[in-house]
């Protein structure tokens, strides 16, 4: 494999800051030669730095790193979550490329189960304390409990029913207690997405909920009906008052960053309705099929994987802007955010040494067009280029006038500017033309000037629907993979989260002795500062049911 790179490395030397608007002047062909299709998904990738020479290098570093046969391991269930000693079978959630594994049977009975729930609660068959149809569902969780349900719910919002969704993430308290206002506890049905039903935000957020809905039933109501538990911890799920028969699985072949297409998505599929969440799941078993059959040239996840590695480890790329140009994909970025910078933020490779070259870049971004408003400047102007990911529905739910079409409008033209910029000379004749004074036009010009030549691909498809999101999120999950196949990495651990959830324990614990006028532990100055000021603070009352 290191000969791969190094040829990589040779080709990226020799082809130097790439001049992307020549090569559409010397190659009539360049859009065709860049741009595939798959699962209602276009992908064009033709503004990006790539060249015949290092597609083809690319292409090489791919197969050296046996990808195929990568990619058919954790679809056929072997347990490349080689830290953990797991598998990877996110795919099998929504119907997946292998109909052969034992899990299958898992995931149909757990789905069956999710269609009751939803059946029974949208009919209103399932009530409350008051024998009142539930209005709300409040979902508690974070991470990939969180962020995948609520991303894609807002995504979907033209597609909602009669439930109010809301999300609860944070263990500050001003999450969940302005989340309840105005909320009728008789009519709120709770879901808690906890893998350990241990984690510390979501088990305080939920116990505060059973405070809110007690204080307002009345201590002698049961409450049961009101919960609903994704858990692999059924024993701690029920020791919390929720019903076996409303515990839906967690399994650890499911990481929670891949989790949405599991019962972590019930509160999409109250959202929306079983035929629309099962209408996702399609959407994302099409990306699958594609992903496990082309070829790695027309393999819509390799090439966004090889497209980051390029621009990564050849172009010296540090981040990496994801752009939807749609209001209701406004949460995509953080989505993705935690999708690629949890999977391959890593530093050493999968036999434990350290990387010898620079792997996972920064994602983010925002929804068009606000960030043409805030971020964009560093795009066009800033001393470090980024590539950029426009995502782009050419219709509306909402066709109101012609606004959708000035949306569009402005992603091609974003893209546009990116890659043509605008020269010294295009900004000094504008100055003259507008009767500006030479000595003005001088002054002013190089401030005008947007080098361009900055690269960034398109993906757009007819309307953001069920099907059409599934298959999107499916293809940046892959690429994920992908990318950390060639950088040889673990994708599926997540041990950088753990230490900071460690001392947050022992903190707490030091805070409890502290506060009954005994000492225990001792930290460095400046948390033994913050402590403190948290111990001297009027504010750390407890108030139960609020």
């Amino acid at each position: 494999m290191l000969e791969a790179w190094e040829a990589l490395a040779h080709i990226g030397h020799e082809q130097g800051n790439l001049d992307i608007r020549a090569q559409f002047e010397s190659d009539p062909e360049r859009l065709a030669r860049f741009s595939r299709q798959a699962a209602g998904l276009t992908l064009d990738f033709s503004r990006h730095s790539v060249t015949p020479e290092s597609w083809r290098g690319l292409l090489a570093l791919a197969a050296a790193a046996k990808l195929p046969q990568a990619i058919q391991q954790m679809l056929a269930g072997e347990p490349i979550n080689h830290t953990e000693g797991r598998k990877v079978l996110h795919c099998a959630l929504r119907g997946g490329a292998n109909k052969s594994l034992a899990e299958n049977e898992l995931v149909e009975s757990a789905r069956q189960r999710m269609a009751g729930l939803v059946c029974s609660v949208m009919t209103g068959e399932r009530t409350g304390y008051s024998g009142e149809a539930f209005t709300d569902v409040v979902n508690i969780g974070i991470g990939g409990s969180d962020l995948g349900p609520a991303m894609v719910s807002e995504a979907l919002t033209p597609y909602q029913q009669r439930l109010n969704l809301h999300f609860v993430s944070n263990v500050d308290p001003s999450h969940l207690v302005n989340t309840l206002k105005g909320l009728n506890p008789a009519t709120t049905l709770f879901v808690v997405a906890s893998k350990t039903f241990t984690t510390l935000e979501t088990l305080s957020n939920a116990r505060a909920a059973q405070a809110w809905l007690q204080a307002a039933a009345g201590a002698d109501c049961t409450l049961s009906d009101h919960f609903v538990a994704v858990s692999s911890n059924v024993a701690k799920a029920e020791e919390f008052g929720i019903h076996q028969e409303s515990i839906y699985p967690m399994w650890d072949w499911v990481g929670g960053r891949y989790s949405l297409w599991s019962a972590i998505g019930l509160p999409i599929a109250l959202a929306v309705g079983w035929d629309n969440f099962e209408s996702l799941c399609e959407g994302a078993s099409a990306m699958d099929q594609h992903f496990s059959s082309a070829s790695a040239g027309d393999n819509l996840p390799v090439i966004l994987a090889l497209l980051e590695i390029w621009s990564v480890n050849v172009l010296g790329a540090q981040s990496h802007a994801v752009l939807p140009y749609d209001q209701n994909l406004s949460q995509l970025p953080a989505f993705l955010q935690q999708l690629t910078m949890e999977s391959n933020g890593k530093r050493v490779d999968r036999d434990g040494h350290s990387l010898e070259r620079a792997s996972c870049p920064v994602v983010w971004g925002a929804a068009g067009t606000n960030g043409q408003h805030s971020f964009h400047q560093l795009l066009h102007q800033g001393t470090q280029p980024v590539p950029v990911d426009f995502i782009v529905p050419m219709q509306s739910h909402n066709p109101l006038a012609d606004q959708h079409t000035h949306l569009v409008t402005n992603c091609m033209a974003q893209a546009r500017a990116l890659l043509y910029g605008k020269s010294l000379e295009q900004a000094t004749q504008e100055l003259r033309d507008a009767g500006y004074s030479e000595d003005e036009v001088v002054a002013l010009a190089p401030h005008k000037v947007l080098p361009g030549n900055r690269p960034s691909l398109t993906i757009s498809y007819d309307k953001t629907t069920p099907y059409t999101l599934g298959a999107l999120l499916a293809l940046y999950e892959h690429k994920v993979f992908v990318s950390s196949v060639i950088w040889q990495l673990n994708a599926f651990d997540q041990w950088g989260v753990e230490l900071g959830k460690q001392i947050g324990v022992e903190i707490y614990r030091e805070i409890e002795q502290r506060r009954k006028g005994e000492r225990g532990a001792s930290f460095d100055p400046s948390t033994e500062a913050l402590l403190a000021q948290l111990l001297n603070s009027t504010n750390n009352e407890v108030v139960e049911g609020f």
